[in-house]
């Protein structure tokens, strides 16, 4: 009873950050089409506006931080993998049971707990841009930390419990997949 609970929890936490990375990537063709008209009004028209510049760095930085955990759920993260790559899959499990629970866990904590004050006072506000002309709705970027927050350490959870499941024998540690030659087991 306890692994089906379990695996609800860890397929549940995928598939939410699976769904939320899918829906933010359509933020990506929206930013190009942004930074590509910004450029062109500027060269041939002179003209800029800077709601247009703060749009696409604020979408930049939503894709990025609510992207965090798609691209976690996909080993995507950069690490430096000497051994960790071609090491086995009992191994791997420990490195990221201990990754998770000493660094992510406190480290994502932190983030949450002090940005919280930073966006409450800023939701207090209504903040906006400190620029004239610019986007009104910083409050609303800023709330996004705390999602990112949120959603990352969700993924830790699932990296966690994904590990632990291997350490205790009840699923099978994943055989050792070199990226670089393009298969896959």
């Amino acid at each position: 009873m306890a692994v089906h609970v379990l695996n609800f929890v860890v397929h549940a936490i995928d598939a939410l950050n699976e769904w939320v990375g899918r829906a933010v990537s359509w933020l990506l063709v929206l930013m190009v089409l942004n930074v590509f008209l910004v450029v062109v009004l500027r060269y041939t028209m002179n003209f800029g506006a800077i709601w247009m510049q703060e749009s696409y760095v604020w979408s930049h930085a939503v894709v990025f931080m609510l992207g965090a955990g798609y691209t976690l759920l996909h080993d995507g993260h950069v690490r430096i993998d000497l051994i960790y790559r071609t090491a086995s899959g009992l191994y791997k499990a420990i490195v990221d049971l201990l990754g998770c629970a000493l660094f992510a866990a406190p480290v994502l904590y932190l983030v949450f707990d002090r940005s919280l004050p930073m966006v409450e006072r800023s939701w207090g506000l209504y903040e906006k841009s400190a620029e004239a002309g610019g986007l009104p709705g910083l409050f609303l970027l800023k709330s996004v930390i705390l999602v990112f927050a949120v959603l990352f350490a969700l993924q830790f959870v699932a990296l966690f419990l994904r590990s632990l499941e291997t350490l205790l024998g009840i699923k099978k540690p994943p055989e050792f997949h070199d990226p670089e030659d393009g298969r896959v087991p």
